[in-house]
């Protein structure tokens, strides 16, 4: 009888291991034709059997179902995140090379389907969907990036928070290598996707000049980000920390610098703005942008002399610095006000009509004197049509040359408004 019963036992466990590498046959002739959707109803009737599967046909199971729920252009999150478990499980197995090659498929697919959700501005997904591809492939930080810059755009600011730090703490840069080529039809510089693009481009003689770059860092950006948020927050002494601990371990980089500047800024610490601004000026004295910034400190300070002094040092290095033009016809037009409050608070006497003209053309004379500044803000504007900073100048230069009776001006304003406003 013992003999019996043992026989019965093999029996039946011959029958299991026979079903359940049916199950897996089934699965796997499921996706050899295509039929992703049929294999993955299959895996589920073979899942229950995973306990009393040996090593083998489990290993093999578990590739059959990586491969069902990656499928073929699945963008499919939820499918793509069982598909990512299974591939892991299968690393250190026989299976090794595949599971690479699968959790880079995975990633390839997460990224695409990213990128489809920040085409539609759907931010949160498109940022979910970034960092799984970065925790599937830690090398890839560039993922943790984007997906904190769509947690920002999705103004999820907590998670943005969580990754920025995350991005911190792992000193992360992004620079990285460029590759450029001049254009033998155009002889302008262009920007090549790859080393191995570049190369064969110029191989083939329709580019010369093969030149590499490298990337502007991103630790200035993430660390300002980590600030700006903690900031939102009420938390101004975290915001000051995180930007003290960046400057410490790079104290000479100008991103980080400049980023100090701004959160200083931000929080209208003034003082601390301006010298960390000097500060950037006395590595960088060649940069309009930096001198632009210190006008707007000092304009914010209500230093007009010093404002326009910087603005107009702006300008000396760069002529078309729309946005110098524009504060300093503000400042001038800001004279205004006070004229204005003068004519109106004079009485009927020949004495007040006399004061009353002379004031009157102490106004104008304003006017002229903005005007050219505003004139060159206009011209200078690179996104000029249909934008409303655009429409705004174009306004104030037309009430402008109305109050100094330039007709003809004011006509050529007026067509100009009409056109701005039928592209906003």
């Amino acid at each position: 009888m013992k003999t019996k019963f043992l026989f019965v036992i093999a029996l039946a466990l011959g029958v299991s291991a026979f079903a359940q590498k049916k199950e897996v046959k089934a699965i796997q002739k499921a996706i050899k034709s295509g039929s992703y959707g049929e294999a993955k109803n299959l895996v589920g009737a073979a899942e229950a059997l995973i306990g009393s599967m040996d090593d083998k046909t489990k290993e093999s199971f578990l590739l059959a179902k990586a491969q069902a729920f990656l499928g073929v252009n699945n963008k499919n999150a939820e499918d793509l995140k069982v598909a990512a478990t299974a591939y892991n499980d299968l690393k250190d197995t026989k299976y090794n090379a595949e599971a690479e090659a699968g959790i880079s498929n995975v990633v390839v697919a997460m990224v695409n389907s990213a990128i489809e959700d920040q085409n539609t501005q759907n931010y949160t997904s498109a940022s979910t969907k970034l960092a799984d591809a970065y925790n599937y492939s830690k090398n890839d930080t560039i993922y943790l990036y984007y997906a904190a810059s769509n947690s920002v755009n999705g103004k999820d600011y907590d998670t943005a928070l969580t990754y920025y730090n995350q991005l911190n703490e792992l000193k992360f840069s992004g620079i990285e290598t460029l590759y450029y080529a001049t254009e033998v039809e155009t002889n302008k510089e262009v920007r090549i996707p790859s080393k191995q693009e570049r190369d064969l481009l110029v191989l083939g003689k329709t580019h010369i000049k093969p030149t590499e770059k490298k990337s502007e860092s991103k630790r200035g950006e993430i660390v300002k980000n980590i600030a700006l948020i903690y900031m939102s927050q009420g938390k101004n002494e975290e915001a000051l920390a995180a930007m003290d601990a960046a400057r410490a371990e790079n104290p000479d980089d100008l991103i980080l610098i400049r980023s100090q500047a701004n959160i200083y800024l931000e929080m209208n610490q003034m003082d601390k703005y301006k010298a960390t601004i000097k500060e950037v000026i006395e590595k960088d004295p060649n940069n309009p942008e930096l001198y632009y910034n210190l006008g707007v400190g000092e304009d914010k300070l209500g230093n007009n002399e010093e404002a326009r002094t910087y603005y107009e040092k702006a300008i000396s290095l760069n002529p078309e610095y729309s946005a110098a033009y524009n504060n300093i016809g503000a400042l001038i037009l800001g004279a205004e006000k006070a004229i204005v409050d003068q004519m109106n608070s004079l009485g009927t006497s020949n004495a007040d009509y006399k004061k009353y003209d002379e004031l009157k053309e102490k106004r104008q004379n304003v006017y002229r004197e903005a005007a050219p500044y505003l004139e060159k803000a206009l011209q200078y504007r690179s996104d000029e049509k249909g934008t409303a900073r655009s429409l705004e100048l174009a306004r104030t230069l037309y009430g402008i040359y109305q109050q100094l009776g330039e007709t003809s001006k004011a006509d050529t304003m007026k067509a100009k408004i009409e056109i701005l406003e039928e592209g906003n």
